[in-house]
């Protein structure tokens, strides 16, 4: 167990890590665009996200919603730049590697605090949750960067009419999926190094086995 403590802080981290690779996938605000024309688009802001996009509207719309308008995207649209069909595949990927990660990890401290000594039960899921830990990571990590990326250089969307939003902002900055996004890289990247950092204690009972 005195061998594992960096371990225990991995999982702790590494769990916090992947909660906040589901909100920041999950929220919308990754762009937060700065329209001019506020006849539809009430607020003069909209927020892009990787799934959908949204905005303010004190027009009827959208049936069902009186303020609110969102449109979600679809698999088959082909305005959509590549940096969000990235963020939609890899942060999928990121959520499951993320979990087996958790798993393995989960498994090995199992057997650590159960005092099962067998070196096969142990070393290798450690290590197996520190890769799947770092694969998440930059899983997180290329998406976030990308999309950063044309954030700052404000690239433009060719949305349709039928999403009511112009192909271009007067503005645009990084919604609060981008940072939470950052703290979850740096959360998984560390998870993964301390896991992978386990070294199987070499007692008497295992030079024997």
């Amino acid at each position: 167990v005195s061998t594992s403590h960096l371990q225990l802080a991995a999982f702790a981290l590494g769990t916090v890590g992947w909660i906040l690779c589901t909100v920041s996938m999950g929220t919308v605000e990754w762009r937060v665009w700065h329209v001019d024309n506020t006849t539809i688009i009430s607020s003069g802001i909209a927020w892009v996200g990787i799934w959908k996009v949204c905005f303010i509207s004190y027009l009827h719309v959208s049936p069902g919603y009186r303020e609110q308008f969102c449109r979600k995207f679809s698999g088959y649209d082909s305005f959509i730049p590549h940096e969000i069909y990235a963020a939609q595949g890899l942060l999928l990927m990121a959520t499951f590697t993320g979990l087996l990660g958790l798993a393995a990890t989960i498994f090995a401290l199992r057997n650590v605090y159960m005092g099962i000594t067998h070196k096969t039960h142990i070393a290798p899921f450690f290590l197996a949750g520190g890769f799947f830990y770092i694969f998440a990571g930059l899983c997180v990590l290329i998406p976030v960067s990308w999309n950063f990326y044309s954030v700052t250089h404000n690239q433009s969307i060719a949305f349709p009419p039928s999403y009511y939003m112009p192909s271009s902002p007067v503005a645009q900055e990084a919604g609060a999926a981008i940072p939470v996004g950052i703290v979850a890289v740096i959360l998984l990247l560390l998870s993964g190094m301390f896991s992978l950092s386990y070294r199987f204690p070499m007692t008497a009972n295992t030079i024997m086995k």
